[in-house]
């Protein structure tokens, strides 16, 4: 739909994602948004336009993956993104079409009659330095599986990504292998099988990668054993820039967001430290060089995952106090979303449509008073597909010409 109408001009555009912000109410029947004190956030809304996105379909419950993707402007049930390639480009790995990318765990086993028994999934949550340690003595003991190529890459505490790569290009479904790790302690790591000639040529590999890992491993105390999942090879996709006309960077801290960013396009930006300050000092560091910021806050997320809203709550109230710093850039068109919403009472994502906050000189305001679940829903956006907010986005930073005479 939008071939032919992208034009482009110096305008710039910010979408800001507070993961997971959507929620249900957890005290005296208000939501972790309404309870949040959002002064600044508050006198915002009131003169922007406001609504929800559906960021998969009606009653879906997202992933990170689909759920950004929608936000970027891919349609999320055609690009299915498997977690190995995002973790893979998160942590800088190059992932090419000759490439298996498999998202790992480091665990600890203990061996019963020769078979290894899962005491812990994620070896203790070890440190990232001590990971990157035995990530680095895996990589210097194991570079090539029967002329495959083996790459590794320390994650944090206990993840690591692992990329094989093939002599050649492979074909569509090679990446179809059950993952190894059976979800639960007590029990014995699953047999890497393909479900089809193709992935079981993969899945011999892995078999055999995971026999040398498992020996070189043996006298760990802790991270003893890898744990394999998300398989994936990498989709054909048009790139951000081609597709919409901007040169994009994304500023996160956690590696997966930066892979799903990375695999659009997105110049990732680099930055010391982890807090919201941080990110926002990387924002003004590149200003000048971007015409789109893609801005990932995770916190909100993983404390509706733990059910802790008071957590939650604090997360929002922060992301309130640094809000003027982001408005002192001026930027044309501000967007202020989640990628799904993780209600606290629900522990986990759910299904239900995500707030959207829209900035820009082009909107009507004046239909909501705050920034919250029921206040956007009375927003001129109305309820849409997550994928059609890029629409919004360049329609109001004047990139889209005119359909038709």
């Amino acid at each position: 739909m939008l071939d032919g109408l992208i034009q482009k001009n110096n305008t710039k555009i910010v979408l800001l994602v507070l993961d997971g912000v959507g929620g249900l109410p957890v005290r005296d029947g208000k939501t972790e948004l309404e309870l949040a004190k959002t002064p600044n956030l508050d006198l915002l809304a009131k003169k922007s336009a406001l609504g929800m996105h559906i960021p998969v379909d009606y009653g879906i419950t997202p992933g990170s993956g689909p759920g950004h993707l929608g936000l970027f402007g891919y349609n999320p049930i055609k690009y299915q993104i498997g977690r190995g390639i995002l973790e893979a480009l998160g942590l800088g790995l190059e992932v090419k079409d000759t490439d298996i990318a498999i998202r790992g765990n480091y665990a600890t086993v203990e061996y019963i009659e020769g078979k290894p028994i899962i005491k812990d999934r994620r070896a203790g949550r070890i440190s990232t330095e001590e990971n990157q340690k035995i990530t680095s003595k895996l990589s210097q003991a194991i570079k090539e599986i029967e002329g495959v190529k083996v790459h590794f890459a320390s994650g944090m505490e206990h993840r690591l990504a692992i990329v094989l790569r093939f002599p050649e290009e492979l074909p569509e479904g090679s990446d179809r292998i059950k993952d190894t790790d059976p979800q639960k302690e007590g029990l014995e790591p699953i047999e890497p099988e393909g479900e089809n000639e193709a992935s079981e040529r993969v899945a011999s590999v892995v078999r055999k990668l995971l026999r040398n890992i498992q020996e070189i491993l043996s006298d760990e105390p802790k991270a003893n054993y890898v744990l394999l999942r998300g398989f994936s090879q990498k989709p054909k996709m048009e790139s951000f820039e081609s597709r919409f006309g901007l040169r994009a960077c994304a500023i996160a801290v956690y590696p997966m967001y930066k892979g799903l960013a990375s695999l659009v396009g997105m110049e990732l930006v680099d930055f010391p430290g982890q807090s919201i300050q941080d990110e926002i000092m990387a924002l003004k560091r590149v200003w000048e060089e971007y015409d789109f910021f893609f801005m990932h806050i995770k916190k909100t997320d993983s404390y509706g995952e733990d059910g802790k809203f008071e957590g939650k709550i604090k997360v929002i109230e922060e992301f309130d106090r640094h809000l003027p710093e982001i408005l002192e850039l001026k930027p044309h068109v501000l967007v202020i979303t989640g990628d799904h919403s993780t209600p606290s009472v629900l522990k986990g994502h759910s299904w239900h449509p995500v707030p959207v906050l829209l900035h820009s000189p082009y909107v009507l305001g004046g239909t909501s008073e705050r920034f919250t679940e029921r206040e956007c829903l009375k927003g001129e956006l109305g309820i849409f597909p997550a994928e059609k907010l890029i629409n919004f986005m360049l329609a109001n930073s004047l990139r889209l010409a005119k359909f038709g005479a």
